[in-house]
């Protein structure tokens, strides 16, 4: 079986740079916790480019992870990805202009969780218009600061839990908008996570591996089929990609189909 990266190195390019970016948390002998393999998804393809099997999403791992990627000389222009302190500290090692956009659905549930608002009506009211005014219709930074001091005005007087919240998002404006500046990008992760429930139906028979480089092994043989199958359920914005495999999207016009075990290269 060949090696995902290796696949990428040799036979793809791709042209836009919207790079997705998640674990998934599996189960290996030897850890008392579940360590995550954290893999790369070129957005406008839907091509995995390659994953990494680390013991935590640290600044270690994420490092990494770029120096990998800036060998396989990927035009990144921006990363999205859940809110991992220790990712945009490594980003800025390898790629120091690159910005960071947050899954705006996942920093949305965090808070919504740390108010209990669905179970406790207290700042319902408040969080509904956060989600309003300043996520749903942001446009630029003017209407931003509208929105903020709005929100500030009616919902937050000597109530210290809002006014926390509404400096942290006035403070993290470019991590929370930032998908603004580059057309087709998307301000969430749904693609990957996606792909995560596809990799959870295999997963879930499995009671876990043996050891890490058992993991390796299966995980590597997962993300080559994942990339050699085709799509069938893509929605409109990518029915396009529907009867065809990612890999099929991103390799080379001058390169060859790799040899992989079982599968025929597709009439091009």
């Amino acid at each position: 079986m060949p090696d995902c990266f290796e696949i990428t190195r040799e036979c793809c390019e791709y042209s836009f740079g919207i790079l997705i970016i998640d674990g998934k948390y599996i189960k290996v002998r030897g850890y008392k916790e579940k360590i995550p393999y954290i893999y790369l998804i070129d957005y406008l393809t839907h091509d995995i480019l390659f994953g990494v099997l680390a013991r935590a999403e640290s600044e270690e791992a994420f490092l990494d992870i770029f120096k990998k990627l800036k060998q396989l000389n990927y035009p990144l222009k921006i990363i999205v990805s859940d809110d991992r302190s220790s990712l945009p500290i490594a980003l800025k090692q390898v790629y120091p202009n690159i910005q960071n956009q947050l899954c705006i659905n996942h920093y949305l549930e965090n808070i919504r969780k740390n108010l209990n608002v669905r179970t406790d009506p207290t700042h319902r009211r408040f969080f509904n218009s956060l989600k309003k005014h300043v996520f749903e219709e942001y446009e630029n930074d003017e209407k931003l600061n509208k929105a903020l001091i709005y929100i500030s005005d009616n919902h937050c007087k000597n109530i210290p839990v809002r006014q926390r919240i509404i400096l942290e998002i006035d403070q993290r404006r470019k991590e929370l908008f930032a998908y603004k500046n580059f057309p087709d990008c998307p301000n969430n992760t749904n693609l990957i996570e996606l792909f995560n429930s596809h990799f959870n139906i295999r997963l879930k028979a499995l009671k876990g591996f043996k050891n890490l480089n058992h993991a390796k092994l299966w995980l590597n043989g997962l993300v080559i089929r994942r990339r050699t199958k085709p799509f069938t359920d893509c929605g409109p914005k990518f029915k396009h990609l529907n009867g065809k495999s990612s890999l099929q999207m991103s390799i080379k016009k001058q390169a060859y189909w790799p040899e992989i075990p079982g599968l025929k290269a597709p009439k091009r």
